[in-house]
């Protein structure tokens, strides 16, 4: 399992980078714009929070929303970060130790436990609902989406490993 979810946070990496390209190009006067980077802080807020209580230290947020949302180019440049924080915690983290429990508490104070791999799929599930979202927008918008197939990224990233062996 810690290999594969080494490449979900590489394709979490690559499609939110693939993303946030589409909608730089977009530009700040795009309706698009605001909706996109208000799903995107909220993604990126739970994704602090729970890297976070992977790392067993308080949480940055005390909400999954922000109050004042950040411009495009600030918050693309945090989850880029923080994608490569994840990135990093993976590298560093030993696989026996995605079975350990993780107690915290929910924003809204209620108490969770989770083990590791839990929150690491958890966090990978809900940044693909979000990009999603935007999407789908960019969609209502008549402006194209960014790639984002897991598919797409395995054969782009993995290309010497993914061609067939058999003609």
């Amino acid at each position: 399992m810690h290999g594969t979810l080494q490449r979900l946070f590489g394709y979490k990496a690559w499609a939110d980078d693939e993303l946030l390209t589409a909608l730089a190009r977009l530009g700040d006067e795009s309706p698009v714009t605001r909706l996109a980077i208000r799903a995107f802080s909220h993604s990126h807020v739970v994704d602090r929070i729970f890297l976070s209580h992977l790392r067993g230290k308080e949480p940055p947020f005390r909400s999954t929303n922000l109050i004042e949302l950040p411009t495009l180019e600030r918050l693309s440049a945090d989850i880029r970060a923080s994608d490569q924080d994840y990135l990093d915690h993976l590298r560093e983290l030993q696989p026996d130790r995605l079975v350990e429990d993780i107690d915290f508490l929910f924003t809204d104070g209620v108490p969770g436990r989770m083990s590791r791999e839990e929150i690491l799929l958890h966090v990978i599930t809900h940044g693909v609902g979000h990009r999603g979202q935007i999407s789908a927008v960019m969609l209502l918008h008549s402006a194209p989406p960014a790639r984002d197939g897991f598919t797409t990224y395995l054969h782009m990233a993995e290309a010497g490993t993914r061609r067939p062996t058999h003609a």
